[in-house]
């Protein structure tokens, strides 16, 4: 369904949306998130829970139609950075994950051990992933020869069929991304969109002729991450993950994490630097210029559903959610009013709605017959964000109210709809960027004391919802007594240092390195 059919879809549906009034009553202060959160992706039509598998949510229209406007800020960035879109298949072959958790033991092991991965032998390494994938062991009535498994991302199936098609220098950089379902036999309690088992999954997989080729990938990004961020509203927190929570098979890996309102951090991007590490395991190399055969290096970006989780979080309130103009599945919804004592009113409506969407805008019209206040409550359950009426005075006057899903009334002129609501749209994500940068302010807070003593018990002055910015340039056990003393988890190394240096909280030297613990999702 395109987006044009999926308007043409919701027009019909909106009619049959009365029933929703009966919901009122059954949204909980957004104060209580616990409980706000998965009540309204229920109400406001985003998914429904009841599908009788854990973690495997159905995605209803409203719902899926954010979602597939987040993919499409996606794929922007990837025609502007020249990658390609590909998709590789669902079901992967036991052999594959053999291999792949032959390497990431074998990195875990040597960088646990801090050495080479070639010094380490083979029956040095274990498994890592197999209790983490769902398994397919029949076809029909037949046991399968080789098990197969759903994939849980795709490294091992992208990376058989890029060293059948890399041979020369001259097939590098390959830029590749798909957005596909994953699947993840998740133990922890689900919750839309955060922890699911069926993951509506972005990733970016690239090949580079050397590292220099593969950090300028991560630089790039980066950079991505940030305008889609931007486009969504949402601040994050960038950092560096320490080593003990670097995927296995990454060199390194960065990540991009937004503060929810009840203080928990939400992973929502991640990029891996692999280097050559994952290019030995699959003979994915290259013949120079000079006729040398090299190694290649790789990377990966990876994003999820949790980006509308975070959106959910971050810009709802307690009348429901409040989108950002540019996933709005609808951006202006048009309501007549007292349309039966002036027969041009649902004409004047029509129009107006057609000359927004035909500027580009996404509009829908609202003329059910239900009393006005019952529609106010139905879109600001699912947050659009301008609603504007229009009666048999606005049609003599030339103008019209719009109300906006921030707060606040504009009139405008009806020659003028399509140009000043595009500003109003505007206007509206600046206003949702200022609240979420104010929340963020409030949340995240330098840690209350300068050193975790062993002596001191930091219990009694630990807030469960905030996210605490502290300075810190120990090592593994240093970090290890920082997050049982505190009960937090360290997120990494901060991409913007300290001006100034400060003392480590644990060991007490100076250093510039900032760092943000916090509790996760």
């Amino acid at each position: 369904m395109d987006l044009n059919e999926s308007f043409k879809h919701y027009s019909i549906w909106g009619k049959n949306m009365a029933n929703h009034s009966k919901a009122k009553r059954g949204i909980p202060p957004k104060s209580d998130f616990n409980s706000w959160y998965p009540a309204i992706v229920e109400i406001a039509d985003l998914v429904d829970k009841r599908y009788p598998i854990k973690g495997m949510d159905v995605w209803k229209p409203y719902g899926l139609s954010a979602m597939n406007l987040i993919d499409q800020l996606a794929r922007g960035e990837m025609l502007r950075t020249g990658h390609h879109e590909y998709r590789f298949p669902l079901l992967v072959p036991e052999g594959l994950l053999d291999k792949e958790n032959r390497l990431v033991s074998r990195l875990k092991a040597a960088r646990e051990a801090g050495v080479d991965p070639s010094e380490l032998r083979l029956d040095e390494e274990e498994s890592g992933f197999k209790k983490e994938v769902y398994w397919v062991t029949h076809g029909g009535e037949n046991k399968l020869e080789i098990p197969m498994f759903l994939r849980p991302t795709s490294e091992t199936p992208m990376y058989t069929m890029f060293s059948l098609w890399v041979r020369s220098h001259a097939d590098l950089p390959l830029k590749t991304f798909q957005i596909v379902n994953t699947f993840r036999y998740e133990t922890k309690q689900t919750r839309s969109f955060i922890r699911v088992r069926e993951i509506h999954f972005f990733e970016a997989h690239t090949v580079h002729a050397d590292q220099h080729g593969a950090d300028m990938q991560i630089q790039e990004d980066a950079e991505m991450v940030q305008r889609i961020m931007h486009d969504l509203c949402l601040p994050s927190l960038v950092s560096k993950r320490p080593v003990w929570d670097t995927f296995p098979g990454a060199w390194y890996t960065k990540a991009a994490d937004v503060v929810m309102p009840n203080g928990r951090t939400l992973q929502v991007a991640t990029y891996h630097h692999y280097r050559d590490q994952w290019a030995g395991a699959f003979d994915l190399s290259y013949e120079d210029p000079n006729g040398e055969t090299q190694m290649c290096h790789q990377t990966t970006f990876g994003m999820s559903e949790r980006l509308l989780g975070a959106v959910v979080g971050m810009h709802g309130d307690d009348k429901g959610l409040v989108m950002p103009p540019s996933i709005a599945p609808f951006q202006v919804v048009v309501m007549p009013v007292a349309s039966h004592s002036d027969g041009n009113v649902i004409p004047a409506v029509q129009a107006l709605a057609a000359d927004l969407n035909s500027s580009g805008l996404r509009a829908t019209v609202d003329s059910r017959d239900v009393r006005p206040g019952v529609k106010h409550y139905d879109w600001e359950i699912k947050g659009v964000p301008i609603r504007v009426e229009l009666g048999p005075r606005d049609l003599k006057s030339s103008k019209c109210v719009a109300t906006l899903r921030t707060g606040g009334k504009v009139e405008i002129d009806l020659d003028e709809a399509p140009e000043k609501i595009r500003v109003l749209l505007l206007e509206i994500s600046d206003e949702l960027r200022n609240r979420a940068n104010s929340l963020v302010s409030d949340l995240v807070q330098e840690f209350p004391i300068e050193n975790l003593d062993s002596k001191d018990n930091p219990d009694s002055i630990i807030d469960d919802g905030i996210v605490y910015e502290i300075a810190f340039d120990g090592n593994d056990s240093d970090a290890e007594f920082l997050e049982r003393k505190t009960g937090l988890t360290l997120l990494g190394e901060c991409d913007d240092p300290f001006v100034e240096p400060r003392k480590c909280l644990v060991t007490n030297n100076p250093t510039t390195k900032k760092q943000y613990i916090a509790r996760m999702y």
